[in-house]
């Protein structure tokens, strides 16, 4: 670890504020050399929190949290902000038990207004404090922290719309990491700039308006006045044109490394006290060359070596990898394949196919809604479309595969990764819900894999199937040891013999489930199907079974276990579920999350003897 003598004075967002003018750029310099180290320890998110450094900076220089609420969208560039609001000590155990979780969160500090973990919502949060606020005469501004990769999200635009006719003191800084700065940045584009977001301007502009709307002759007036403003306006600046529709007055763009600058923009951004949006340009990974050079990778790391850029520990191919690298294999024998994803071909395992099948592939930004509508669309034409998009994230797409895909009995495969616990991105990205919300959709096969075998076959199963088909697969990468021989569709496989007590496990717990039966006297299943169950095997373990006891990486509410228990209601034997509960699971390794859940070998070890403890012949 480097010295940090400025930094390591902040012990609160006071400290930071009472800093010299002269020490902001220097503690910049510390604050990346920090994050550096403490990703490559534990692990994280760098590169989008190298490029906003100085932005956040400016921002707690100008704004006042928590009376103010900054709104950081997803919030993994939310490390900066963590630091200057007295977090240091936190980041020992950054994204581990007992340390500073990788997003924000309310609970961690007043200073976290919102939380959040994915894309979009920054928007519509703030309109909402901001009404919140005039409802209830409370004070303060909202901003909206959001990169131009959320802003792809429709919830983004649908907040746009709303806000923009607001009239409410929104300021929207659109970190953008993804485009060059455009050729209005000059000489004019500054002028116009600082005339627009003057003091003296914006209440000359309102006494004018109020003055030409008394009269009717003055508001005809006033109404070709504007229409005349603005072609000048957007023949000037074209790239205002979509904001300044939308009633947003148009800052920028601003170099978003430079502090000065920021503040300065920030300071005329409140003066409007209308909807703003200030275009800063960032480099994401900056001050990092080897994130400058590969953002993508640097995104979201494992630990590394800071002075390598290499991960200490050499990854196997994941599951994410592995389904990849077969649908390409299945693509180049059947046309009729595609890819979807939303903005995450890296973290999906879909570069490969990207890169050797581009006319199929399609990546629609954070956009799941339309990733599974669109997807449907060509199923409609005879494609067979293969969505692959998280967990977390496909919640988002509920009502579209429900509507536009399972009422139609459309053949879409959804490849549900980081399906179950996910280990230190905590609550807001634990695939715990994807079950639930599955199991009652209408003519929905659920396929779980327990092995990297059973991934493989079921893709193919899934791409050859009738009707909607999902495939969820954890995090990190199945078992590669045999689970019951080959899979076959609808079918369940028998790994120990049926006794009085028997384990009924899906997914990756399967192998957690045989490890807790090993040398005692209960049988195991693997339900590779778990919709529809197969309905020979359940009927044999529902008559040799006492008791049965459901193994799942997923909610207990409304998931498998419940399905198995609703069909022995009134039966002659006992059901136990074991899963995920209804508090959400917060960041942690994946081994003290099952630890915590019930779901590791020991504890599932211990109910076996306990119930067969009551079964003794």
């Amino acid at each position: 670890m480097r010295n940090y003598p400025i930094l390591e004075k902040i012990n609160s967002l006071e400290d930071f504020k009472a800093l010299d003018e002269k020490e902001l750029k220097p503690l910049a310099e510390e604050i990346r050399g920090f994050v550096i180290d403490s990703v490559a320890k534990n692990g994280g998110h760098l590169a989008s929190n190298l490029g906003a450094v100085e932005l956040t900076m400016a921002l707690h220089r100008v704004f006042s949290s928590p009376n103010d609420k900054l709104i950081f969208d997803v919030g993994h560039q939310g490390y900066v902000h963590k630091l200057l609001t007295g977090r240091r000590n936190d980041f020992d155990n950054l994204r581990h038990s007992g340390g500073a979780s990788g997003f924000l969160k309310y609970e961690e500090s007043e200073h976290d207004a919102f939380n959040a973990g994915h894309a979009s919502t920054s928007i519509s949060a703030a309109v909402g404090i901001l009404r919140a606020n005039k409802i209830l005469h409370k004070s303060g501004c909202a901003v909206a922290v959001i990169g131009d990769g959320a802003l792809t999200g429709g919830m983004a635009f649908e907040a746009l719309n709303d806000a923009g006719r607001s009239r409410l003191p929104l300021i929207i800084v659109l970190n953008d990491n993804g485009m060059a700065i455009s050729g209005n940045v000059g000489a004019m584009n500054s002028h116009l700039n600082n005339i627009r977001s003057s003091r003296g301007y914006q209440q000359l502009k309102r006494s004018t308006l109020k003055a030409l709307e008394r009269t009717k002759h003055g508001r005809a007036f006033a109404g070709k006045l504007e229409r005349l403003k603005n072609r000048i306006k957007y023949f000037l600046l074209p790239n205002n044109i979509l904001f300044e529709t939308m009633g947003f007055t148009y800052l920028g763009p601003v170099k978003g490394h430079d502090i000065a600058a920021l503040e300065n923009m920030f300071k005329r951004a409140k003066l409007i006290e209308r909807p703003v949006i200030i275009h800063a340009i960032t480099k994401k990974g900056k001050g990092y060359s080897y994130a400058e050079r590969n953002p993508e990778k640097f995104h979201g790391i494992a630990p590394f070596d800071p002075c390598t850029g290499e991960l200490k520990k050499k990854a196997n191919d994941n599951n994410s990898k592995i389904f990849g690298s077969e649908l390409v294999r299945l693509a180049r024998g059947d046309d009729r394949i595609c890819a979807i994803t939303a903005a995450m071909p890296a973290g999906t395992g879909l570069v490969t196919f990207s890169r050797e099948l581009p006319s199929r592939f399609f990546d629609v930004g954070i956009a799941e809604q339309h990733a599974v509508t669109m997807a449907a669309g060509m199923a409609v034409q005879g494609a067979c479309p293969v969505v692959a998009i998280y967990s977390t994230f496909l919640q988002r797409a509920y009502d579209q595969i429900l509507h536009d895909v399972c009422l139609q009995k459309l053949h879409v495969v959804f490849a549900i990764d980081r399906a179950g616990l996910v280990g230190e991105d905590g609550e807001t990205h634990q695939g715990a819900y994807d079950i639930a919300y599955m199991m009652h959709m209408p003519y929905m096969t659920i396929m779980s894999p327990a092995s990297t075998k059973e991934l493989k076959q079921m893709l193919a199963m899934a791409v050859s199937a009738q009707g909607p088909v999902a495939i969820r697969y954890n995090r990190g990468r199945l078992s590669d040891e045999d689970m019951g021989g080959d899979a076959k569709f609808g079918e369940w496989a028998l790994l120990r013999p049926l006794k009085h007590v028997n384990l009924i496990a899906t997914g990756r717990l399967v192998e957690t489930a045989l490890k807790a039966a090993d040398g005692l006297d209960a049988g195991v299943v693997n339900a590779r199907f778990i919709k529809p169950i197969d309905e020979k095997m359940f009927a044999a373990v529902a008559g040799a079974s006492k008791c049965i006891i459901t193994v799942e990486d997923g909610i207990k509410c409304s998931g498998f276990g419940m399905s198995i228990a609703q069909r022995l209601c009134g039966k002659n034997t006992s059901v136990i579920n074991l899963g995920i509960g209804e508090i959400p699971v917060s960041h942690a390794s994946l081994k003290e999350q099952d630890e915590q859940c019930g779901l590791d070998v020991n504890s599932i070890r211990r109910i076996i003897i306990e119930e067969l403890s009551r079964y003794e012949f």
